[in-house]
């Protein structure tokens, strides 16, 4: 596989997210909200009366659950990209003249896998980064240490997210090749973080003991697993003839 090529694919999709505000929008504002809403709820409960703080006990539980905000969004962002890059590319009867040069399969694969992968991955880590601060800024007093950095936030943002990430777009290739509207797509892309939801809600009641670095490497092994299986799948959905015989 060469890498130049793939990137070719990946820089010309680049191109044509930046036009499209839905993914602009969907990429930056969501990891935002999130980094701010979060010790913004934080930061009111601790101020809304007489400015007592908020239990260490409490935001020891609390904390790790805001964290695994950011896996569930790893799970949802890359719907838009991903579903976008290969829906869109039928639509405006594209992929054919891709299909037309000597880029192999896997290079096209790789190439736009890696579009849909890099701008939520960085809008992921970079939101995280102001999300620390404001948790530590708010919470410093009540804990009387920084909460973050912490070995599984680090587990969890540079190892679960990532693969998250991948399962989401590894996902989103294969519903792109069944159809041919990039709303429906997107709807049955989101279908993915489902799972992830499912986690964070047996984290609240208990099920899941979140915050413990075993269980997020756990997360991690499994959904790297899931990331195989389906790499396999969107092999063999990711063909020159599958496409121009299939994929109307």
């Amino acid at each position: 596989m060469r890498f130049s090529q793939a990137w070719i694919v990946a820089t010309k999709d680049f191109a044509t997210f930046t036009k499209k505000r839905n993914i602009i929008y969907t990429v930056l504002i969501v990891p935002l909200v999130v980094s701010v809403a979060l010790p913004g709820v934080v930061w009111y409960v601790q101020h809304r009366v007489n400015g007592a703080d908020v239990g260490a006990a409490e935001l020891t539980i609390l904390l790790p659950a805001f964290v695994f905000f950011y896996l569930i969004i790893a799970g949802f962002i890359p719907t838009t990209i991903a579903s976008y890059s290969l829906v869109g590319e039928k639509i405006e009867k594209s992929m054919e003249p891709l299909l037309a040069t000597p880029t192999t399969d896997g290079e096209i694969l790789f190439g736009k896998g890696l579009a849909a992968f890099v701008p939520p991955m960085g809008a992921i880590l970079a939101s995280s980064v102001l999300f620390m601060a404001l948790m530590d800024t708010f919470t410093r007093g009540a804990l009387g240490y920084y909460y973050f950095p912490n070995w599984d936030a680090a587990a969890l943002l540079y190892l679960a997210v990532p693969l998250a990430v991948v399962m989401s777009v590894e996902w989103n290739v294969f519903v792109s090749s069944r159809v041919s509207d990039v709303r429906i797509a997107q709807q049955l892309g989101a279908i993915m973080i489902l799972p992830l939801a499912g986690l964070y809600v047996g984290g609240e009641i208990g099920l899941v003991p979140l915050g413990d670095l075993n269980t997020t490497l756990y997360i991690a092994a499994a959904l790297a697993i899931v990331d195989l299986l389906l790499l396999s799948v969107v092999r063999e959905t990711f063909q020159r003839d599958q496409i121009l015989t299939k994929w109307k």
